[in-house]
């Protein structure tokens, strides 16, 4: 009989894989590369652990990736509790997508060469992204302060040039002032 709780196994091996993920991420955004054996010692789990959870370098930057974007994706409905619509929306760009994008380039630029075999990033990951944009436009609808008829893609459209800031000069003030620009315009004209 068994009472609905996880083998310690079981548990143990994924507290390894976030532990490997974690340890890949910050080597990420540190270096741009992946060790597998500095990714072990950072982890502290032995460098067999680590390929058993990712047999290659792809796999564990894609990894990493799909886990970054879930944390973007899964704030917004935390934002949504906290904050206004309107307010959840600029936080939302400015401290977590606009910090994202400025933190991990080092995973941009690994997830570029990860990529370049594949041809494409993962859909899943864009489409998690699409569905976070898309109940940022749902709760302004309601709440009246942007447009009705905009569409997430064309709102992820105009987040890309997000990706334009310079992570040495002020990316922040840059940010806050892109977050503006697209507030304008998605804005619900007074009536």
């Amino acid at each position: 009989m068994t009472t609905g709780s996880v083998s310690p196994r079981r548990a143990d091996t994924r507290r390894n894989h976030e532990r490997i993920l974690a340890a890949a991420a910050a080597s990420l955004a540190d270096t741009g590369e992946v060790s597998f054996n500095a990714i072990a010692r950072q982890a502290e789990v032995g460098v067999g652990t680590v390929y058993r959870h990712f047999p290659t370098s792809e796999a564990l930057i894609l990894a990493v990736y799909r886990r970054e974007v879930l944390h973007i994706v899964e704030i917004v409905p935390v934002l949504l509790d906290k904050h206004a619509p309107d307010e959840a929306l600029r936080v939302w760009v400015t401290d977590h997508v606009a910090h994202y994008m400025m933190t991990k380039k080092g995973l941009a630029d690994a997830l570029r060469t990860a990529t370049a075999a594949r041809g494409e990033l993962p859909g899943d990951a864009f489409e998690d992204m699409l569905g976070a944009v898309s109940a940022m436009l749902e709760a302004n609808v309601a709440a009246g302060t942007v447009r009705p008829g905009l569409t997430p893609l064309l709102v992820m459209r105009g987040l890309g040039g997000l990706l334009w800031l310079d992570p040495s000069g002020d990316w922040q003030r840059d940010a806050a002032e892109l977050a503006d620009l697209l507030w304008h315009g998605m804005a619900a004209q007074p009536g």
